[in-house]
């Protein structure tokens, strides 16, 4: 997610790193889920874990319905953004920095060479930066390396990039630093090395330790200006003058490291990672080493809008890339320039971490608002979306559903403003938690990833480094683009960083599925190792889900083993502080809300900084510092017995958790039958045993002590010392487990024993008190029975029986109190009985009860006289009467004004029976005023009485204002004021409860007064008729009709009534215009609306249109000339007529009309005549000269017709569709009396071109024409002759008779050629016909079939020719080239069946020559001749056996190359295909074609051979058996052979013989395989019998071959081994080692190699270390010379050094460094642990030196043994200094809490 933090990094060098452009890093998995899976985000990312968890990354696109709306406004938007300096991220040294590198130079200058550096180095004539010179050196390896490389030129352009290199340059460069460094670039190395040698330094005696810690103390000494030692740290001094940094504390001040530049102090122990001892030489702090200058996190940057984000974004973007788009290739391979340093300083701006709760999320949620783009719906379903980040860590499922407060970045997601180059360094979740982001919307974003399994070999890094040397130093890397709308998902511990490809905006969260919790385990661990805060406690997390009942069933095995972790290291580490003398122990502070983690803050130990929610321990000179139990003895320096162990849990509690899960995952017996034996053996194997009183004792041993004098103590009388002593010695057994059950319980009988006679005691003293006098407490007798009525009666108390005869009396007032209070008593009574109560020493709860009733009583009486005595009407309220009869109903009381209230109560209910049976009915207006008349004095306020006086005066006044509105109510002009009016009182009249006679005149006065207001209405304006008709009826009905204005109306109703009648007999029969004129001018008078007024207008305007439409046919020049202006049409003339048939008014004109179409139609029928003619004309097939069938007279003759017709019809105007026939038959018919006439006329050539030019359009036009074709064909051959004969036309006659006779001579021939049969048919008389047939300038039929048929043989020739030419190479001829083809077959053939068919004829596997002159060699396998000049074979022997390289390839099972071995043909072949498409092609030949025979024999010949491959490839694909196999690998030898031979080619023939020769190449590999097995020379691996089985399914290799079911066979065999081996090797130790050696016993005697597997086990087995034990999870070293591992722990090492020796390799000394080479100087220092696991191991050789190159090694196994015995090891006492005594405290903090137990 981007959340790393800068930190120091204490020792190490960067590595050197050189851009190489695209960095060719390998893909993480993509996937794509379907709707289905994309439901449920969980579940998804569990399917798909096991497949991407090794890459430690994937991306996962979502399908395409997935469109979340972007919920932030980007105009308001807002956010702060940091400044990073990429070229600053990548990881630096201390010596990186300037002032730390200045301090240490000139300390060296001073100490070494006695003098300071005072004068500037000048380089180019500029300062020369002394710091960045020394690192670039150190970059590529030292001077050394720099010097043999030749690497200065590099050196330049680190110290002064993008300036010009020169050789002068480059040499003063050398001098300079030869001068000023080379002598420091010694001593730093030395310095270094001492470094290392003290890491690796082991603590032997103790008085080396008091010499070492005057070494020590030099550290903590400072060099003033005098050179004097100045002791800034003193032990001895009872102030502490230095302070621990990290615990605020200043005791051990012996193990106090102070920085060398802000002189702040640290205890070895609180440093991150811790440190052993202080280390020799100068040590900064890592907030020096991490300087502001050189600090390469992000520094607080300006606030931006996203707008002025965006014109940043693209400022940047133009500056690096110009305007164009530059690829991912080019970005990422500037972004590794720049990060090394390559490019110059460059700053970038990042808006990373936003807090969503703050800034507001990119996804939906339901309290933000929502934009009005987006839809209520898209809205709400996204707001609820699984994969709103914004509810991904809350799903059920995730553990983080049980943490309380929303942690930004991990339960509330974070936002991500980022721009080019902006990076988020390499990292890992906290609490090695999985990660989602999501990518709304921008630029790319390029990830890289190291997965989790391989964390141990890369260092936690916050800032970048380049993934190609991560990859060059074993590291595996991976990468992952992610897109906009895209998801990226990182994996527990997996290390990822990354850089933004520009402008984008993203979003991220944590999650915890089920399967995080083991990482969440050791994510813990690291916080603690490394002293860092965490989150939140993993522990408490753990507890709360298990309490819980809700979590997912696959849930149960991560979370059962956790808590067995977590249990199993709190029992070991409680038991480990029991025997260090910490016995006192107190259970913490209950949690308020224990169903959430984080709803209180546990405190931190001072020294790890982790929540201490299960235990923590305590002491009273310190209450407010509390450790861990790993810590404890860093607490302070007082003895252990004043030390406190403070506890959540006790152990069993522990155990029922994990039982709980465990039962919840199955609910089968045996599993946690198991889980209790498992619990109950590590409670065995960690028996505690310790020194008390002289005497070696148990922890059980000294509870059963414990609880022999528990048992004796309840017998005595009570003695609260003894009591008190008891339970505090039972302090340190509570903590325990299950077994200390016993403990628990006769520890809570004590403790209600003691609060038991605490609680008699005081009891008895407040009674002695009271009674005494005095203002003094009563004791409760509730209490007092409490105590009485234990039984039995927990321990001998003598008050007991005193306290129980008081109890006594209190029991007798009780009863008598209890009598009182549930019969009927007098006032006096209950006064009498209080007061004994009060009396009493002992308080009683009935006395309240009683105080309160006679309270209650007095009260009631003083209301009840109020109400009697006042006389008042409707004084007194009905509820108060009611309320009064209940409550002395419930205070069971005998006073005198009961009797006077139930009176008054009853005359109430009587009034209100009257009004309710009133109000029940049909109220009247007359009922109600008596009623009321008669309770007008009564004093009780009656409800409904009040009610219906009410009603009616609300009745009165309604009467009332009616009468007002009535007064002369039709004379008002304004009726709709009437009408409102009274319809506003006739609702205030149906409202009314009472009912009024006056309702029925309101309606009546309202419809008079609707028909006034429309009587107004038609009056002003004008109404239709029928609405006035309706309207005076109404006021007939109304008796109204004699008032004025409907008088009025009746005399407008008749006259428009009266025009009505005249307009309908108008209409009904036709008129002229004038009388509907007339209609229109007396209707502009009438007010009424006549419903034939639009009819008469409808009609009169259909006329006028009409007349308007008719006005061009009724011009007088109608029949004049039509070119002054365009033909009218026919068809609007015929709608005309038409339509005046329809006219409602008559005119003149129609009858002018109906005469002109008339006319029109007689026209067009003589045309038609006339048309009809002429066709008959153009259907003459006889035409002779012309003359003499009087043909052209005829021509003549129709023209003048048609010349005539279309006169007359253009007299007309009109556009008649036969005028263009007419004169395109007049033109055509021109045209024809001028071709006849060239029967009898000499014409030119022009005149016949020009006939020509206008047939071409003519014959467009008749094409079916008999007369207009034969003449045009005649004018064709006219042209034809005149263009080809170059005589005078007279001349032509003759020689066209001569050339026609000819002519026919050769149609004669063709004839005689097509009669023969087809065996006589000669090709070359088919040629020859041809030929004079393209000569003749004739067209006839008989030239078309010669010329077709030639052809038709010529192509299929060519067709032919095309295919077998790439065989036949240079041979032009075809029958030459099939008959090649043919001989191939033959010889194919011949291989086949093994024949003498070529009589003696010896045959030549390498060409077709055949020859016997040249030298030849024979087979000895398969006896086939090969030439030596082909074979470019030089024979030494002539004695020599030959074998050909066909049968050396399948005598040795290998598949031959692609075609190798055929024939020699020039690698082409002729398709069969092809061939047998030639041969049976549909075209039949007029002729015999002898290339089509040999065709057919060649293609009978191909399909012969392809029959016998069949045949052996079906040989083949039907032996399974293993005698089988020599035959069948004859067989195929045979094909192939025979294959190459042919010179036909078939693609499927061909892949079915490479497909058995496959699978003959696989038997073959197996049977190899196999046989090497059963003699015991070598055992198949798993993979190469997995790679065969493979192979054999892609081969289709059936089942039911024995190879195969062998190869199945040791699969099987091999895995069920394996898996056997793999829990083994990863149980941790659980298994013992003889069962380990059984199972490695059993791999051995296997028939399938396992060696990797082997080796896993004998490294699970191999012994190690001191304390000779296999591997187990401990952190391990390894020893630089004899390569024996050692736990860090057995060897006394905190911090991993670069190179370590044990002792047994240096005996007599103490750990020393091998010393490092030059390029170890690029690497940093592990500042983590790096656990060794044998899965990721090779097997060592024997000892060797440490390498220079090599990083810090891991665990590798090793057969040998480790020399263990060799090695001397000495014991140290640890130093301790004397302890300051402190004054105890009486209190501790809260979390001192003693269960109180409950009295019953």
């Amino acid at each position: 997610m981007g959340k790393g933090r800068p930190r120091a990094v204490e020792t190490g060098q960067n590595l050197t790193v050189s851009s190489t452009g695209s960095l060719n890093i390998q893909s993480g998995p993509v996937y794509y889920p379907s709707e289905e899976e994309f439901r449920d985000p969980l579940g998804y990312i569990y399917k798909i874990r096991p497949e991407a968890e090794p890459y430690g990354i994937c991306k996962i696109v979502p399908p395409k319905s997935w469109n979340p709306p972007f919920s932030l406004n980007l105009d308001s938007f807002t956010f702060p953004t940091k400044t990073q300096a990429i070229h600053q991220l990548q990881a630096r040294p201390a010596s990186c920095d300037s002032k730390t590198f200045e301090l240490e130079y000139n300390r060296f200058l001073e100490g070494h060479c006695g003098k300071k550096l005072k004068k500037r180095v000048i380089f180019e004539g500029e300062e020369l930066d002394l710091c960045k010179l020394f690192n670039a050196v150190r970059r590529y390896g030292g001077y050394d390396k720099v010097v043999k490389g030749k690497k200065w030129g590099e050196v330049f352009r680190f110290v002064r990039s993008g300036k010009k290199i020169s050789e002068c340059a480059k040499h003063v460069l050398y001098q300079l630093y030869r001068e000023h460094l080379y002598d420091y670039e010694g001593y730093y190395n030395r310095l270094n090395r001492e470094r290392a040698k003290s890491y690796k330094r082991g603590i032997n005696e103790d008085a080396k330790n008091e010499k070492k810690a005057k070494i020590y103390s030099s550290k903590r000494r400072r060099k003033n200006s005098d050179h004097r030692n100045v002791k800034v740290c003193k032990v001895e001094e009872e102030d502490h003058d230095q302070i621990c940094e990290q615990c605020r504390s200043g005791l051990h001040g012996e193990v106090m490291l102070l920085c060398d530049r802000c002189n702040k102090g640290w205890h070895i122990y609180c440093l991150s990672p811790p440190l052993k001892q202080v280390p020799p030489g100068n040590w900064y702090c890592f907030e020096c080493l991490n300087s502001d200058k050189d600090s390469f996190g992000f520094i607080p940057g300006k606030q931006f809008t996203l707008e002025a984000f965006r014109r940043l974004a693209d400022r940047a973007n133009k500056k690096w890339f110009g305007s164009g788009c530059a690829s991912r290739v080019q970005i990422e391979k500037k972004f590794w320039e720049i990060v090394e340093g390559l490019a110059g300083d460059v700053e970038v701006m990042y808006g990373s971490d936003l807090d969503t709760s703050v800034h507001g999320s990119g996804f939906p949620r339901v309290n933000d608002q929502r934009p009005e783009s987006v839809e209520p719906k898209a809205w709400d379903e996204y707001c609820k979306s699984p994969w709103n980040l914004n509810n991904l860590p809350k799903l059920k499922g995730s553990m983080l559903r049980a943490v309380h407060h929303n942690i930004t970045g991990v339960m509330v997601p974070w936002l991500y403003i980022g721009m080019l180059f902006s990076a988020f360094c390499w990292h890992f979740e906290d609490h090695c938690f999985y990660s989602m982001n999501y990518l709304h919307w921008g630029e790319p974003k390029c990830w890289y990833s190291v997965p989790g399994s391989e964390a141990s070999a890369f260092e936690k890094l916050v800032t970048m480094l380049n993934p190609s040397v991560l990859r060059e130093n074993g590291v595996p890397v991976y990468s992952v683009l992610q897109e906009p709308g895209n998801f990226v998902i990182t994996f527990p511990r997996s290390y990822h960083g990354g850089f933004n490809l520009g402008l984008n905006c993203a979003e991220a969260v944590n999650f915890a599925p089920a399967d995080w919790l083991p990482h969440g385990g050791s994510g813990a661990e690291l916080y603690q190792l490394y002293r860092k805060a965490p989150v939140f406690s993993h522990e408490e997390l753990l507890c709360v889900v298990a309490k819980q009942s809700d979590w997912e069933k696959n849930a149960s095995t991560y979370l059962r083993k956790e808590l067995l972790r977590i249990y199993k290291k709190e029992r070991t580490f409680r038991e480990r502080l029991w025997l260090s003398g910490i016995t006192r122990s107190s259970p913490m502070s209950p949690r308020r809300s224990s169903e959430f983690v984080g709803t209180e803050e546990d405190p931190t130990c001072i020294i790890c900084k982790q929540y201490l929610y299960l235990s923590a321990v305590v002491c009273r000179c310190r209450p407010s510092a509390f450790v861990c139990l790993e810590h404890w003895e860093h607490l302070c320096e007082c003895k252990s017995s004043k030390h406190r162990l403070l506890y959540r849990h006790t152990l069993a509690e522990l155990a029922d958790l994990v039982l709980i899960v465990d039962k919840h995952e199955s609910e089968e017996m045996p599993q946690s039958d198991s889980l209790l034996r498992n619990i109950s053996s590590f409670s065995e194997l960690n028996s505690l045993k310790k020194k008390v009183k002289g005497a070696h004792v148990t922890h059980a041993q000294l509870a059963e002590q414990w609880l022999s004098r528990a048992c004796k103590i309840f017998q005595s009388p009570f003695s609260g010392d003894a009591y008190t002593t008891l339970l505090k010695e039972a302090e340190q057994f509570l903590w325990a487990g299950a077994e200390m059950d016993s403990v628990r319980d006769v520890v809570k009988n004590l403790t209600a024993a003691r609060k038991w006679v605490q609680g008699i005691r005081d009891c008895l003293s407040k009674i002695e008190n009271w009674s005494a006098g005095g203002d003094f407490e009563k004791v409760a007798h509730k209490w007092v029975k409490k105590l009485l009525s234990v039984d039995p009666v927990p321990c001998n108390e003598p008050g007991y029986h005193k306290l129980k005869h008081c109890a006594e009396e209190a029991n007798l007032l009780v009863h008598d109190i209890d009598a009182s209070l549930s019969t009927f008593s007098k006032l006096e009574e209950l006064e009498l009985l209080y007061s004994r109560a009060c009396s009493s020493s002992i308080h009683v709860e009935q006395s309240q009860k009683l105080s309160q009733k006679i309270s209650l009583v007095k009260v009631w009486i003083d209301n009840a006289r109020k109400a009697i005595s006042n006389e008042q009407p409707a004084a007194v309220e009905v509820d108060i009467l009611y309320k009064l009869k209940t409550e002395i109903l419930e205070l069971q009381v005998q006073v005198q004004e009961k009797e006077m209230i139930f009176d008054l109560v009853s005359q109430a209910e009587s009034c209100q029976a009257r009004c309710r049976s009133l109000m029940s009915g049909s109220v009247t207006l007359k009922n109600v005023e008596v009623l009321l008349q008669e309770m007008a004095s009564f004093s009780v306020n009656i409800p409904e009485l009040a009610l219906l006086k009410q009603y009616q005066i609300d009745a009165s006044l309604w009467i009332t204002k009616l009468n007002d509105i009535l007064i002369n109510i039709h004379q008002r002009e304004d009726q709709q004021s009437v009408i409102d009016e009274l319809n506003r009182i006739l609702e205030d009249g149906e409202s009314l409860k009472i009912q009024v006679d006056e309702l029925s005149l309101v309606k009546i006065e309202l419809k008079k007064a609707c028909c006034r207001e429309k009587a107004i209405k038609a009056r002003n304006s004008k109404m239709a008729l029928a609405f006035l008709q309706q309207l005076l009826a109404d006021a007939v009905v109304l008796q109204i009709e004699r008032e004025d204005l409907f008088l009025s109306l009746s005399r407008e109703l008749a006259g428009a009534l009266q025009w009505e009648e005249r307009a309908k007999d108008i209409l009904a029969c036709k008129a002229q215009m004038s009388e509907f004129e007339d209609l229109i001018r007396m209707s502009e008078d009438i007010v009424a609306i006549m419903p034939s007024l639009g009819d008469v207008k409808a009609a009169i305007l259909v006329a006028n249109s009409w007349l308007n439409n008719s006005k061009p046919f009724l011009e007088p020049d109608l029949s004049g000339s039509s070119t002054s202006r365009s033909l009218l049409k026919l068809d609007d003339l015929k709608e005309l007529v038409s339509q005046s048939r329809f006219l409602k008014i008559t005119f003149k004109q129609q009858n002018v009309l109906e005469t002109i179409l008339e006319n029109s139609k007689k026209w067009q029928h003589d045309a038609c005549s006339l048309l009809q003619d002429v066709e008959c004309l153009y259907s003459v097939t006889d035409i002779g000269d012309g003359r003499s069938n009087v043909l052209i007279l005829k021509i003549e003759h129709i023209v003048n017709l048609i010349e005539s017709v279309s006169k007359a019809g253009l007299s007309f105007g009109l556009d008649f569709p036969e005028m263009p026939k007419l004169q395109n038959a007049c033109s055509t018919l021109h045209w024809c009396s001028k071709v006849l006439s060239f029967c009898y006329l000499m014409p030119s050539y022009e005149d016949v071109e020009s006939l020509m030019n206008i047939s071409e359009q003519l014959s467009i036009m008749h094409s079916s024409c008999n007369l207009l074709s034969s003449l045009i064909f005649g004018a064709k051959w006219l042209k034809k002759v005149s263009e080809d004969i170059s005589v005078a036309f007279p001349m032509m006659f003759a020689q066209l008779t001569e050339a026609t006779c000819k002519h026919r001579l050769w149609q004669e021939q063709v004839h005689q050629f097509f009669s023969l049969e087809l065996g006589e048919r000669s090709w070359s008389q088919l040629m020859q016909l041809e030929e004079y047939g393209k000569a003749s300038f004739f067209t006839c039929p008989e030239v078309d079939i010669v010329v077709s048929e030639v052809e038709k043989v010529e192509k299929w020739k060519q067709r032919c020719m095309d295919a077998v030419k790439t065989f036949a190479g240079d041979e032009s001829l075809l029958l030459c080239a099939l008959q090649k083809i043919k001989e191939s077959l033959d010889r194919s053939l011949n291989l086949y069946e093994k024949s003498e068919s070529f009589g003696g004829v010896c045959l030549y596997m390498c060409c077709m020559s055949g020859s016997e002159d040249w030298d030849f060699l024979t087979c000895s396998t398969c006896k086939d001749c090969y030439h030596l000049q082909c074979l470019e074979y030089r024979r030494n022997n002539a004695e020599e056996a030959y074998t050909c390289s066909n049968c050396q390839l399948l005598a040795g099972g290998l598949i031959p190359p692609n075609r190798c071995g055929f024939l020699r043909h020039n690698g082409k072949y002729s398709d069969l295909k092809l061939l047998s498409d030639l041969l049976f092609v549909d075209e039949k030949f007029c002729v015999r074609v002898e290339e089509r025979e040999i065709l057919q024999q060649i293609v009978d010949q191909a399909y012969a051979c392809k029959k016998c491959l069949t045949d052996i490839l079906d040989f083949e694909m039907s032996c399974y058996n293993k005698d089988q196999f020599t035959a069948v690998g004859k067989k195929l030898t045979t094909a192939w052979k025979a294959f190459g031979v042919a010179g036909v080619y078939d693609h499927q023939s061909y892949c079915d013989l490479e497909r058995a020769l496959a699978r003959f190449s696989w038997r073959f590999q197996v049977a190899k395989l196999l046989d090497a097995l059963e003699k015991d020379i070598e055992k198949p691996s798993v993979q190469q019998i997995y790679q065969h089985l493979k192979e054999g399914d892609a081969m289709n290799i059936s089942p039911e071959d024995h190879l195969r079911l062998k190869l199945s066979e040791l699969k099987d065999i091999g895995l069920q081994w394996v898996d056997r081996a793999k829990k083994v090797a990863a149980d941790c130790g659980s298994l013992g080692l003889d069962g380990v050696y059984e199972l490695i016993t059993e791999g051995e005697r296997l028939p399938v190699c396992l060696k990797k597997e082997l080796e896993l086990l004998r490294a699970r087995s191999r012994l190690h270390c001191i304390c000779r034990k296999p591997y187990d999870e401990r952190s391990m070293i390894v020893c630089g010379r004899c390569d024996e591992w050692y736990h860090i722990r057995c060897v006394n090492l905190v911090f991993p050094p670069k190179v370590y020796i044990c002792a047994a390799c240096m005996p007599g000394t103490q750990h020393l460094v091998s010393s490092f080479d030059s390029l170890m100087d690029h690497e940093r220092c592990t500042v983590e642990p790096k656990t060794p696991s044998p899965r990721h191991k090779k097997p060592r050789t024997g000892p060797k030196k440490s390498e220079s190159s090599a990083t810090q090694k891991m665990l590798i196994g090793d057969e040998n043994g480790s020399g263990i015995g060799h090695l001397r090891w000495r014991n140290r006492k640890p130093f301790r200094r004397a302890a300051k005594k402190r004054a105890e405290l009486d209190s501790l903090t809260s979390f001192f809490h003693r269960p109180q137990p409950i009295i019953t």
